[in-house]
């Protein structure tokens, strides 16, 4: 035993040291060969080129299915990006007889825009829409790069020197992969440290893993219990949508969330409508206006009947400031399909279930069973269950382009139906009849995957969960 434990450490430092070092003074040097070869290159192009001198401003244009059923116009563009609709005329003067790849282009303010299409916009346009591109239309006047084989500085006469220059900025690179090297070196000689601290620093995150989680679950149950005893949030919610209702000389613009607290409200419209002083603009399609800018009373007055009996406003969780946001369910136009982390997606599900509870108890709810290995979802007392669905009362197939390839519209919410778990065909085909075009109008909660859903949340093992049609990320009552 004495033996083999003495021989291991005499060969193996020896074996080590003999390989690795080598590697890496050869890594060092090729890194600063290469270095050297890009600084050069650098040197000779950088008068050739001006990076940057073709690049222009453009909007791309989104099909429907991916911004909510809305087509960007012209003005909704001009509002998004220059933060005016009224310089509608710039953007249609930049693009007016553009060819675009299908073919089409602009003839007044006034044509429709199709998918895909690739806008102008001016210098001064911002946002999130606005991307860079580089200008291959060939119209207008183009810089001429002088030629490679310039001469040298002026003054030089007849006499032509040769002159090697290499810029500050590769001057920089090749003093950086030095340094470069020299770390590369002394990490490969100290991987086995470098292991030891990461297993460290994992170890320690285990450790303190479940004390993190213990505190985040507090937290959401916090949030629980303060949704069940807070119901001004809504009442004040409600009171704000009716802001947006439709009147004798404007239609309704559609609000899919909001936030009421002390400071205020934020809402959230769809790119192509705007809101009216006192509310401003935070970006594309959120809006926030003061609490002493509030047009409406906070309990309720100026909602119409309709909207009140249409919209279904629902708190999905906390933003990242504690504010509770809600959504309006009756615009979700089928299915929503909520996936990721399944407890955290059950509790999105059973949040859901409760907040519809306290607003519209009597609401009827049919439950479908979905995997086998999903346990059943709770439902709320108040509301009124149905017997299952039956495969008699299928009466249509699924539709081949399902209801996510539609245009979603409004609906009120007629009744729920509930999927613990992704459904199988027999629950996929009950939830198109019932949620689907032309079904029954209901409103489907699936706890799992669903294919046809026009809506898709995603959850995580923190507690949140993510909603990319709204661009939010909300912490979930547990």
């Amino acid at each position: 035993m004495s033996n083999g434990a003495g021989q291991v450490p005499d060969d193996r430092p020896r074996t080590v040291t003999a390989h690795r070092i080598p590697q890496a003074l050869l890594f060092a040097l090729t890194t600063l060969l290469a270095a050297f070869l890009v600084a050069i290159g650098a040197a000779g192009s950088a008068e050739a080129t001006s990076p940057g001198d073709d690049l222009i401003k453009v909007f791309v244009v989104q099909d429907p299915a991916q911004t909510g059923g809305q087509l960007a116009t012209l003005q909704s563009i001009a509002a998004a990006t220059l933060g005016d609709p009224a310089r509608v005329d710039e953007i249609f003067d930049l693009n007016r007889g553009l060819t675009q790849k299908d073919g089409g282009a602009l003839s007044s303010p006034g044509d429709q825009l199709h998918p895909g299409w690739i806008l102008r916009l001016p210098k001064d346009a911002s946002g999130p829409g606005v991307q860079l591109a580089t200008d291959t239309g060939g119209q207008g006047s183009a810089s001429t790069p002088p030629a490679s084989g310039a001469t040298g500085p002026p003054g030089t006469g007849d006499e032509q020197s040769t002159m090697l220059t290499i810029p500050l900025a590769a001057a920089v690179a090749i003093l950086g992969a030095i340094l470069l090297a020299l770390v590369t070196a002394g990490i490969v000689g100290r991987r086995k440290v470098r292991t030891g601290f990461a297993a460290v620093r994992r170890g320690l995150n285990k450790l303190g893993e479940p004390a993190r989680r213990r505190r985040r679950l507090a937290h959401r149950q916090a949030t629980s219990r303060w949704f069940d005893a807070d119901i001004d949030s809504v009442r004040r919610a409600y009171g704000t949508l009716g802001e947006f209702a439709a009147t004798d000389g404007e239609p309704e613009r559609p609000v899919h969330a909001l936030s009421v607290d002390d400071a205020g409200a934020t809402v959230w419209l769809s790119a192509s409508d705007a809101a009216d002083a006192p509310w401003t603009s935070i970006d594309s399609t959120r809006w926030r206006r003061p609490a002493a800018g509030r047009q409406v009373p906070g309990d309720g007055g100026g909602t119409s009947p309709a909207d009140l009996s249409t919209a279904c406003l629902v708190r999905a969780g906390t933003d990242a400031d504690g504010r509770p946001v809600l959504v309006d369910l009756s615009r979700l136009d089928g299915v929503l399909s909520v996936t990721g982390e399944k407890v955290v997606a059950r509790d999105v599900v059973q949040n859901l279930l409760a907040e519809i509870a306290r607003t519209r108890p009597g609401t009827p709810v049919t439950v479908l069973r979905g995997k086998a290995d999903a346990p059943p979802l709770a439902l709320p007392p108040s509301l009124q269950q149905l017997p299952q669905v039956t495969p008699q009362t299928v009466a249509v197939p699924v539709p081949a382009q399902a209801t996510v390839r539609g245009a979603a519209v409004r609906r009120p919410l007629r009744g729920l139906v509930v999927v613990a778990g992704t459904p199988g065909s027999r629950e996929a085909a009950e939830l198109a009849a019932l949620c689907g075009p032309g079904g029954a109008g209901w409103t489907g909660l699936v706890c799992g995957e669903a294919q046809d859903a026009h809506w898709r949340w995603y959850t995580d093992g923190d507690g949140r969960v993510d909603i990319p049609v709204l661009d939010l990320k909300l912490t979930v009552p547990a």
